[in-house]
């Protein structure tokens, strides 16, 4: 018995009640995102409790993006269809919208790669953890985005979320691993005979009859038992990265993960804390001095360029916002293209350079985990600003990257199942993880 059916099939029953649960967290969204944007800076004395861009910062980054990150891998994209407030404002407003048809340029696949390297790039130099006005402006702008997609483009669907959502990419990389999904049996679907439950609508424009995996469904429930042939069930977490060798995919999700999620979110993450970015930068301004270049010195750029609040001594100079552009670029590249060689290398060993993207997405607990424990550090900071200790934050951290080196060397030893040379591609596999654990290790102990 499926005990899992009654849920899904819950959930196309009571779908007036999940648009009612989304209006709420839109509702709940607006407030926390627009209302701090428009209060005064909160002084060093501000807590949690007592100011609400405190409350708010803790909520958005403290909470909401580490969990959300969570609950890809616990349960699919449950978020996406059920609580993203952009996908239900892009969803509503398609309906009100012009209904035009879908550019191939906007087809492209390369979007959601394109869009987290953008937003995460820009991110860093406006502060977006820190201060309400950036988060306004790069979590409101997407939102903005995503109504006026869906105003012009098919009537009632989430074109966005399908194409341009600069968290979707990694969002499907995520849901991989999930537990659970909506398993569609194209067989039974040919087959079912009369009378047939109208066709729901797919809001991400799906082809149900042939979905595979987790990684695009959005988990709405709104297809839950159509025709007999789709159910929510239960699976194996390693079961849709074991399947990749069998299953079409695109090349971007492999660029994603190595140069994106893993390069260049680690860069994100620990850039303010490396020895290597004050190297460069003193490096650069000495030159820049000694060449009596002096204005990549000041600090009067506008804060929607790069972070400029001297009321609390924090601005960033142009030249601070170079550095952190090479900074990252270089830390994408120097660990993503690490990788990208060492699974070229591994593929090759094997004798099938089309396993490469296999193993790449065998790395995808590794870059799941860095994602949740880079973000999860602004939830730690601001929980210590608030006087709580949480000595146990460090071996918890150990336990989550170990665990999910293990992890991912387990699904390479099991995508090389059948390889003459498995234990030499294998290796290569090794190190790749080893050079992502180095970049943890270096983040949080070194």
């Amino acid at each position: 018995m499926n005990w899992l059916q009654p849920l899904g099939d819950g959930m196309r029953r009571h779908a007036r009640l999940i648009r009612a649960v989304q209006w709420v967290v839109v509702l709940a969204y607006a407030v926390l995102l627009v209302v701090p944007a428009l209060l005064p800076l909160p002084d060093s004395q501000a807590r949690l409790l007592d100011n609400l861009t405190r409350l708010a910062q803790f909520l958005f980054w403290g909470v909401w993006w580490p969990f959300v990150l969570l609950s890809m891998v616990l349960f699919g994209r449950l978020w996406c269809g059920v609580l993203c407030p952009e996908g239900s404002l892009s969803e509503w407003a398609s309906r009100h919208g012009r209904g035009l048809g879908i550019p191939h340029w906007l087809r492209w696949g390369g979007w959601p790669t394109v869009g987290f390297g953008l937003t995460t790039l820009y991110g860093q130099l406006i502060s977006v953890y820190d201060y309400a006005q950036a988060a306004l402006l790069i979590l409101g702008g997407s939102t903005v985005a995503a109504v006026i997609v869906g105003l012009l483009f098919v009537r009632g669907k989430r074109v966005w979320c399908r194409y341009l959502c600069p968290v979707s990419g990694v969002f499907a990389l995520l849901a991989r691993l999930a537990p659970v999904h909506f398993a569609v049996d194209e067989q039974r679907w040919k087959a079912n005979s009369a009378p047939r439950l109208p066709l729901p609508n797919c809001a991400p424009l799906l082809d149900i009859r042939r979905l595979q995996g987790a990684s695009e469904c959005h988990a709405c429930g709104r297809c839950s038992g159509q025709r007999g042939a789709v159910q929510l069930i239960a699976r194996s977490c390693n079961q849709e990265i074991l399947q990749a060798p069998r299953q079409p995919g695109s090349v971007w999700d492999a660029r994603l993960l190595l140069f994106g999620v893993i390069g260049l979110a680690m860069g994100a993450f620990h850039w303010t804390i490396s020895p290597w970015f004050i190297a460069l930068k003193q490096g650069l301004a000495e030159w820049l001095v000694s060449h009596d270049w002096l204005w990549p010195l000041q600090d009067n750029a506008p804060w929607w360029l790069l972070t400029h609040y001297p009321q609390l001594n924090d601005s960033f100079s142009w030249l601070d916002g170079v550095c952190i552009v090479l900074y990252l670029a270089g830390s994408s590249l120097l660990l993503g293209g690490g990788c990208w060689l060492l699974l070229r290398l591994a593929a090759r060993v094997a004798g099938d350079r089309a396993l490469f993207r296999p193993l790449a997405l065998t790395l995808t607990p590794l870059g799941g985990a860095g994602l949740f424990l880079g973000l999860s550090a602004t939830t730690v900071k601001l929980l210590r600003y608030e006087g709580w200790v949480l000595g146990w934050v460090q071996p918890v951290r150990a336990a989550i990257l170990l665990g999910a080196m293990g992890w991912c060397l387990w699904l390479g030893w099991r995508q090389l199942g059948g390889v003459q040379s498995r234990w030499a591609a294998w290796l290569c596999v090794l190190v790749s993880n080893g050079v992502v654990g180095f970049g943890g290790w270096l983040q949080f102990w070194g």
